[in-house]
């Protein structure tokens, strides 16, 4: 089906999301294992909605990749940017590179080619290599890493922004440190990704007022990096980031969970308001990603979010001080009701598709087939070491 993708967005007639046509996150939330209701990772009450200054709670600012309407996304100017415009926090993706370096790149730019210009994965590439890259976009900065973002809201004046990491739900994974015995495609091992963000953590010194635990937020796509939080960060908050309604309904049953959701499944008529009342009920933050216009950005403020993922936090931020003002009458427009109704359709037909693929009994087979190269790719690495 990823294969198909461009053919799929040529004959559209609307813009398909490249995330429905992603066959390896179906696969890894279908793989997922049952979820742990005895979760003991921590509620983040520094992410609800805050009180303005007339008393009001609205919203949180979250800069999606920085401040990507007007810097280069997910780099330190993006960054610095979004904390300089005034957002609360800073929403990124996380990658690993060949040699073990976690780096801060869109979660489905598993190459260099859309921003950097170079048609090669960043697993395949080394920190030194990247680190030397440039995006096309002016002023052409590299690609930073997790330490390096981390390093600079340690720094004095930053303490108050804090940090929503989206974690991979699947990277192509060809390790090739010491041995010749590479399993092709085999997938980023996830206890990996979250060992190699924990030790990133730990190696950066946090803020003299406030640790780490208390500025970062940990989302996860499938329920299968829950116990992998609670071994390799205890004590940080989880938030679970989504399209479909129905499977993020799972997560509440687990305790202190947070939700980032795709905007337009939470403006659906009935499943939407429904999910919302019972995540509030719960006592459970709710973010929506990604919001642009005006008048959904009106939208997400009137529904009582706790966060609103932006790409623009400036222009957020003046829609707060209006709605503050009263201005608060919400147009949305035959296009943008479309927009919503086309995306909804396509998450219900697709998700149906991958869903019947790989959770049914052909999906058991693919990962039980998985299972078993791993097995043998893990007993040669033994032999050979022996």
């Amino acid at each position: 089906m990823e294969a198909a993708a461009p053919l799929i967005q040529k004959v559209s007639p609307l813009p398909v999301p490249p995330f429905l046509l992603n066959e390896h996150l179906y696969e890894s939330l279908a793989e997922a294992p049952p979820l742990d209701t005895t979760n003991t990772q921590p509620l983040s009450p520094w992410t609800f909605a805050r009180k303005r200054p007339t008393g009001e709670k609205l919203p949180q600012t979250i800069a999606h990749r920085g401040y990507k309407a007007k810097h280069p996304e997910n780099t330190m100017g993006a960054f610095r940017g979004a904390v300089k415009a005034g957002a609360h926090a800073i929403e990124t993706d996380v990658h690993l590179t060949k040699d073990d370096v976690v780096v801060l790149s869109h979660k489905q730019d598993a190459t260099l080619k859309r921003c950097f210009g170079k048609d090669e994965k960043i697993i395949n590439c080394t920190w030194d290599y990247i680190s030397q890259q440039r995006t096309l976009a002016i002023p052409h900065e590299p690609m930073p890493r997790l330490r390096d973002l981390l390093q600079f809201l340690a720094s004095p004046g930053v303490e108050d922004t804090w940090l929503l990491l989206d974690i991979k739900v699947h990277l192509p994974f060809l390790h090739q440190k010491r041995q010749a015995l590479i399993l092709p495609q085999l997938d980023n091992d996830a206890n990996e990704v979250m060992r190699l963000i924990a030790h990133t953590v730990s190696s950066v010194p946090p803020s003299p007022h406030k640790p780490w635990n208390q500025r970062i937020v940990l989302g996860c796509w499938a329920a299968k990096f829950l116990p992998l939080c609670s071994k390799h960060l205890p004590g940080f908050a989880i938030s679970h980031i989504g399209f479909s309604l129905s499977y993020a309904r799972q997560f509440l049953s687990v305790p202190n969970v947070s939700f980032n959701i795709l905007q337009k499944t939470l403006i659906s008529p009935y499943f939407g308001p429904r999910f919302l009342q019972d995540a509030k009920a719960k006592g459970r933050p709710v973010f929506d990603w990604t919001v642009n216009e005006e008048s959904m950005m009106r939208w997400s403020i009137s529904k009582g979010l706790d966060g609103v993922i932006t790409d623009d936090p400036k222009k957020f931020l003046e829609v707060c001080d209006d709605w503050e003002r009263g201005e608060r009458e919400i147009v949305i427009t035959w296009k943008q009701w479309l927009i919503v109704l086309w995306i909804q359709l396509m998450v219900l037909i697709f998700g149906s598709i991958f869903w019947w693929k790989y959770g049914g009994k052909e999906g058991q087979k693919r990962r039980e087939k998985k299972g078993r190269q791993a097995m043998v790719f893990s007993s040669k690495q033994n032999g050979t070491s022996q």
